[in-house]
């Protein structure tokens, strides 16, 4: 495996942020890893991947870590948004506590399978510990009831299922299965 650079995005890079969300949403993967098509994110304007790249780059609410190859390509990307306790989710659920949620899960297919995912986690869960005031007691992560690879993946990794569910925006019937890191 060629060297990587895992970081998180700088404000200015809102050009690729845009790119590699693309690539991810062209993945035939994308209908049961992602809660938006491609047709969506490609109509948001500039100003909108800009407001993104910045709200990720820095601060508490979010961060935007990507993986670096060797020739400065972007091949890999996971996001972890804050959730505060007594604030809904992005399902529109209640948030009882103060948690990271990792979303946007993406390594090109190319690099699949070389430990790049791993790193991702790793850095993600590492900014996620660092916060304080409120600490996160936990970071979770939902993964579409038909997306046994990703589930499989965050099994090993050390994430729980919980039990719970939610449907899948656009179409109840579906099910988001929740699982979750506890603070160590």
């Amino acid at each position: 495996m060629s060297q990587h650079v895992i970081r998180s995005v700088r404000a200015d890079e809102w050009e690729r942020v845009k790119q590699l969300r693309l690539a991810a949403l062209r993945d035939p993967a994308a209908p049961v890893a992602f809660l938006e098509s491609v047709e969506s994110a490609e109509s948001h304007p500039d100003e909108f991947w800009r407001g993104r790249a910045e709200g990720a780059s820095h601060g508490r609410t979010a961060r935007q870590f990507i993986a670096e190859a060797d020739g400065g390509e972007w091949v890999g990307s996971v996001v972890v948004l804050v959730e505060d306790a007594g604030t809904s989710d992005l399902f529109g659920f209640p948030i009882e506590r103060t948690q990271g949620h990792l979303v946007g899960v993406f390594v090109r297919p190319e690099h699949r399978g070389t430990g790049l995912t791993e790193a991702l986690f790793a850095a993600s869960l590492e900014w996620a510990w660092s916060l304080e005031e409120p600490a996160l007691e936990r970071v979770r992560l939902f993964v579409h009831e038909e997306n046994a690879r990703a589930g499989a993946f965050y099994r090993r990794f050390g994430f729980r299922a919980t039990g719970r569910s939610v449907p899948m925006p656009g179409n109840p019937s579906v099910k988001e299965l929740e699982y979750v890191y506890p603070r160590p």
